[in-house]
């Protein structure tokens, strides 16, 4: 099967195509991502020799992750440019992530509950509604709540850089990823290290997830208003709020989330060049800077002023593999027009599956083989192999019964959604009579 172009086709009235057709470079890509991501999460279980010896120096789960960050920066805020609906839009991200994420949650619940698993973060159990609602806003490592299913930690991160390009779009800022990226990108090198780590979540636990929830709510619901003012408003709130946790309440610290927020948009400027929607001199420049300066910060000294600061110190491993990461996306970049693997296609077709349901069977599986420290180095092998079918298996069945359906689904309300009318983005267009008369030269 040939991979996809970069440019999508138009139609004979000129608009863009309802979908847009996939790239198999980019599942290739996905695809390894997963894989990488799975091993990263069963070294403890079976392999700690790698993890003593690698994880000095490299970091396989932030590669995956930042690998992923990429490819979401390059093809995300194009699915909004494409639709041209921020509800459309929307409704086609919610049935893209809530149905295998619901899942994924309640397997989780399962196993904590039946004693399968090592157990549930006990913060959970402490405001089980606040969690709840935290987890529904897909926000809560930024908000103080632990994620039920470690991976989820990184859809806080989709969802503040979804929330930013939709505001980025009603309000009509075009062709400005390369400085955005540029601007998180120096903020995480010059600021990080400052920015305290859940400011607000430590103050007001409870109140945080809930203000946020409703903060969330009312500002998507006014971005999609028919009036000028309330459109406005709407993006004032969206995107202070997720500027706001993002800088303010990080579990992270400010040096990673900067710097994942600024590798989104990197990815999105890349897609922008391909495009030919961003101009080549200047954009590449700024988005070459864009790495260096996340290298940089991640390997610069962490400070802890006024007893905030990042939990953790980033260092080397963090450093090389988003470097790996990068060098990775833009290897595929350069390989695109090649036929990709067929069963790399199909493990980036089911990768979001894999990577939310991996930790269930690795949990299974960790439950399942005993005591490691007593199993020869073959017997463990042999058990990530089954880890490895295991989850594979389950991101299959996950991905026909559960994802494709409700794709489907998401895709015919969309163009219900687009259907509607909808106020357009931008600045409101100056009448011709009160547009000024040439002067004559």
């Amino acid at each position: 099967m040939p991979t996809n172009t970069l440019t999508t086709e138009t139609k004979a009235n000129g608009a863009p195509p309802a979908t847009a057709p996939r790239m198999g470079w980019l599942d290739a890509l996905r695809g390894l991502a997963a894989l990488v991501v799975v091993f990263e999460h069963s070294l403890d279980v079976l392999l700690p020799e790698v993890r003593r010896t690698a994880g000095p120096w490299f970091d396989f789960g932030r590669y995956g992750v930042f690998l992923f960050f990429l490819i979401s920066g390059y093809v995300v805020p194009f699915s909004l440019i494409r639709r041209g609906s921020v509800r459309a839009f929307w409704v086609g991200r919610l049935f893209r992530l809530y149905p295998a994420w619901l899942a994924a949650v309640g397997l989780m619940l399962a196993l904590g509950a039946t004693g399968v698993s090592w157990g549930l973060p006990p913060g959970l159990g402490e405001r089980p509604w606040i969690s709840a609602i935290a987890h529904l806003t897909m926000l809560q490592d930024l908000l103080g709540v632990p994620n039920v299913v470690n991976v989820f930690w990184t859809l806080s991160y989709e969802m503040v850089f979804y929330l930013l390009i939709t505001a980025m779009f009603i309000a009509g800022v075009k062709g400005a990823s390369a400085r955005v990226s540029l601007g998180f990108g120096v903020a995480a090198a010059m600021l990080g290290v400052s920015l305290p780590q859940q400011l607000l979540a430590a103050r007001w636990p409870g109140a945080t997830p809930t203000v946020a929830a409703l903060a969330l709510a009312g500002g998507i619901a006014a971005m999609v208003n028919g009036r000028r003012a309330v459109r406005r408003a709407g993006v004032a709130i969206v995107a202070g709020l997720a500027l706001t946790l993002l800088v303010l309440d990080s579990r992270i610290g400010g040096v990673e989330s900067l710097c994942i927020i600024a590798t989104m948009f990197a990815g999105t400027a890349v897609r922008g060049i391909q495009d030919g929607r961003l101009p080549v001199r200047r954009a590449v420049p700024m988005i070459a800077v864009v790495p260096v300066l996340t290298l940089l910060a991640g390997l610069r000294p962490l400070a802890a002023l006024g007893g905030h600061g990042h939990a953790l110190p980033l260092g080397v491993d963090w450093s090389i593999a988003v470097a790996a990461a990068w060098l990775t996306f833009l290897g595929g970049l350069a390989l695109r027009h090649l036929r990709m693997p067929r069963a790399l296609t199909w493990l980036g077709l089911v990768s979001y599956s894999v990577y939310l349901l991996h930790p269930v069977v690795v949990q299974a599986v960790w439950r399942a083989a005993g005591d490691r420290d007593s199993m020869p180095l073959w017997v463990r092998l042999a058990w990530e192999g089954v880890l490895m079918a295991g989850v594979l298996v389950a991101a299959g069945l996950s991905h026909r019964y559960i994802e494709r359906p409700a794709q489907r689904l998401g895709r015919r309300l969309s163009r219900r959604a687009s259907a509607a009318p909808e106020p357009p983005a931008g600045p409101p267009p100056v009448p011709p009579a009160a547009r000024p008369e040439p002067v004559a030269p």
